[in-house]
């Protein structure tokens, strides 16, 4: 049976796809190696695995100008997520994916969703509607 979870409003388009989940922060300039597509730094809970086309789940995004526009690029270049969820988002990031056209939801309805959606999980986010649903369980 589908789970659904409630946040804000967010951006960009309506995607569905695999999962991968930390209780880590993000930077698209000091966390990723944007050309091989998967997390570069060593003390990174998601360190050595491809975020390519997966719906990355973190606590929040940090950083700033540099990650904004840096989203924008990995979109050009076929390297990017397919969605970002975030418990929390800075304007900077959020300014970026809509730049980007990456689709971003945060502000959910549960205390942290890093603990609700696992690794694997097949979700369906639906910015407009301010909705994740989690499809399946793997």
């Amino acid at each position: 049976m589908p789970i659904v979870l409630r946040c804000h409003p967010g951006i960009g388009p309506a995607v569905e796809g695999e999962a991968l989940v930390a209780e880590d922060n993000f930077s698209a300039r000091y966390d990723l190696d944007r050309k091989q597509g998967v997390f570069s730094r060593p003390a990174h809970k998601l360190h050595g695995q491809s975020y390519r086309d997966r719906i990355l789940v973190l606590n929040t995004a940090k950083g700033g100008v540099a990650s904004a526009w840096m989203l924008r690029e990995m979109k050009q270049s076929g390297v990017t997520p397919l969605a970002f969820l975030f418990n929390s988002v800075n304007t900077i990031l959020a300014q970026g994916a809509a730049f980007g056209e990456v689709t971003m939801v945060d502000r959910f309805d549960c205390p942290d969703v890093t603990r609700e959606v696992r690794t694997g999980d097949r979700l369906r986010v639906d910015p407009a509607a301010g909705e994740v649903t989690i499809l399946n369980r793997d």
